[in-house]
């Protein structure tokens, strides 16, 4: 069959080690006002080796199937094998991509038995991945995996040691931790660029109905064309519904919602940088505000979670959100905030503001001083004076700092690229099983405590509810 790969790609950087910053000219328009803001841009150069030709195999072949295929094409050295998808409107898709000539099929299993595949990407419904997973595994396939890599926290444990034993790679699709903008601002952090880690706010909001997940159902959708009775095979019996085909985000039967798609971004990106293994007490909560679509998990919904004090990192609060009907329209970010300023992470951007206490405490303004009598305002006026000198007094300035990817960057594309190099080296994946787990946990624990309306320990060390 034909070769199905791209003949080049940009040379992307994978170690932040070797990133050099230069400083523009002239801030960003957003920051102009503030004379001491600077710019500056990560750049990255590295010879990306295409010397082992790598055979893959897809497995889901949906929105998120079709957006990995294409990235993963990008990366030298890579071929399309397969495609395995249970609507027969995605195969016919496929074929009419690649070539009638393209294996396609229903059956996942036949797609592992083919010894022509190396490793497949799994882009299922979220019921199926643990599953898959194992299977895969089973049969000698690296694997790339998409989040939350489990539907359920009992599934991730018997995953982990899978991986363990096969020897092959197993990269969760948390592309992010990936990202050039990521480590810059794991490295800022470690270097107290921000004083001491007390809180974390990490928000992910949409304001539009393919971002609430009501995709375009094709007409001709029914229980043959969706092989339907394979699709339930990991669930309860249910009779035929397109949405929950479809639209399966939306459905605890088969998705993990809000929780499992968004919100397992902003626990993936925190870990990575705060390098934490995990938080210690969950409490979520969210509502049903605007897709009433026939929708069983929320459209808004908020998490605040306790990270304990460790040897990476002091003790901080994180609070999570996702807003579907978002009057912003539309945010990510997660904000880092410290004893000494805020490092927010836009994207693959960064800007870093400081605001830093003086030396000095507190005395008059908003002060209980005025209420004193006036001879006890001069005494203690005069003993303040003559402690504190007017530099003490002061706060210490620094000026803030934006750093920006590359135009063009995509940290997908390092996503797939760290996995193919370490399926050729050997080498471990910034996302492996355990920290896949570290991060669905928590994420599938904020369900729990939506449903169940309470607070869930979660011990981070031995990754286990308590």
């Amino acid at each position: 069959m034909k070769k199905h790969n791209s003949s080049s790609r940009r040379l992307f950087l994978q170690q932040i080690g070797a990133t050099s910053l230069v400083a523009a000219s002239s801030p960003l328009s957003s920051l102009a006002a503030r004379a001491n803001a600077e710019e500056r841009i990560l750049h990255y150069e590295k010879p990306v080796s295409s010397n082992d030709t790598i055979r893959l195999g897809v497995i889901g072949y949906g929105v998120q199937g079709h957006f990995d295929l294409s990235t993963a094409l990008k990366v030298p050295g890579v071929e399309l094998a397969g495609i395995c998808d249970l609507y027969t409107g995605r195969l016919e898709n496929a074929r009419e991509q690649f070539g009638n000539e393209l294996y396609t099929t229903r059956n996942y299993k036949e797609l592992l038995d083919r010894k022509d595949i190396d490793a497949v990407i799994i882009a299922t419904t979220d019921v199926w991945h643990s599953r898959i997973t194992l299977d895969a595994l089973a049969k000698g396939k690296h694997v790339y995996c998409e989040k939350p890599m489990v539907y359920k926290i009992s599934e991730g444990y018997p995953v982990m040691a899978a991986a363990k034993k096969a020897g092959k790679v197993l990269q969760v699709g948390s592309q992010r931790v990936s990202s050039i903008g990521y480590a810059k601002a794991k490295e800022l952090l470690a270097a107290g660029e921000i004083g001491k880690l007390n809180m974390v706010n990490a928000v992910y909001d949409r304001q539009s109905s393919i971002g609430a997940w009501e995709y375009t159902i094709p007409k001709d959708a029914n229980a043959m064309t969706t092989d339907w009775e394979r699709f339930i095979a990991v669930t309860a019996k249910m009779p035929f519904d397109a949405k929950k085909f479809f639209w399966w985000r939306a459905f605890k039967e088969v998705g993990t919602g809000v929780a499992g798609d968004l919100f397992i971004h902003l626990l993936s990106g925190t870990h990575f940088i705060t390098n934490s293994k995990g938080p210690k007490n969950i409490y979520s909560t969210g509502q049903l505000s605007y897709w009433k679509d026939g929708r069983n998990l929320p459209d808004v919904m908020s998490g605040v979670l306790q990270y304990p004090d460790t040897k990476d990192h002091a003790a901080f609060l994180l609070t999570l959100q996702v807003n579907f009907i978002s009057g912003t329209g539309g945010q990510e970010v997660i904000r880092l905030v410290g004893s000494e300023g805020v490092i927010d992470v836009i994207g693959n951007d960064i800007i870093v503001k400081h605001s830093i206490l003086p030396e000095a405490p507190g005395f008059g303004g908003y002060d209980s001083l005025f209420t004193f009598s006036k001879s006890m305002r001069d005494e203690m006026q005069q003993e303040y004076d003559a402690k504190w000198t007017p530099e003490q007094r002061k706060k210490t300035v620094k000026e803030d700092i934006v750093f920006k990817a590359p135009t063009g960057y995509s940290d997908h594309l390092d996503h797939f690229t760290n996995f193919f190099d370490s399926v050729r080296t050997g080498k471990p994946v910034v996302e492996d099983a355990e920290f896949g787990f570290r991060a669905a946990a928590p994420a599938l624990s904020c369900n729990a405590s939506y449903f169940s309306k309470k607070i869930i320990k979660w011990d981070p060390i031995n990754m286990k509810l308590v």
